[in-house]
């Protein structure tokens, strides 16, 4: 299922195994991965240090590898929409954006579905995306 030039081996052997309907976590610095993800999915550390790699930068990689059908995001529980958001709209382009609040994204990303967890060294607050793998046209 992969069309990509995404050359991590082990982000690339995730999503090869992963399928239609399967979900990939791409979070930020600040995600308590141990807690809060299905137990037993792959889960790759690419926090280098604080900033590095982006959330941002993760995503474009992985949109090159798989089509994505839909994508669940992080809201806070008041203020202004995240710094982030606007650019998630614009490497997903036509998926729209599902908003959960803290607690339903955590339970969406320990659902079965969850195939594939990243975690960035993004210091943004609410840079967290859960992305559902659509098909191969």
């Amino acid at each position: 299922m992969l069309k990509t030039t995404l050359i991590h081996p082990g982000i690339s052997s995730a999503l090869g195994r992963a399928g239609h309907g399967s979900t990939v976590l791409i979070s930020d610095g600040n995600y308590p991965h141990s807690t809060s993800t299905k137990p037993g999915a792959d889960l790759v550390f690419l926090n280098l240090r604080p900033g590095l790699v982006a959330v941002d930068d993760i995503l474009a990689a992985v949109c090159t590898a798989i089509p994505v059908e839909s994508a669940f995001v992080m809201r806070p529980d008041e203020g202004p929409e995240p710094e982030i958001f606007p650019i998630f709209r614009q490497q997903l382009d036509s998926v729209e954006l599902t908003t959960l609040d803290r607690f339903a994204f955590y339970d969406k990303a320990r659902e079965p579905d969850l195939a594939l967890a990243i975690a960035s060294g993004d210091t943004r607050l609410y840079a967290n995306i859960i992305l559902t793998i659509g098909v191969v046209r």
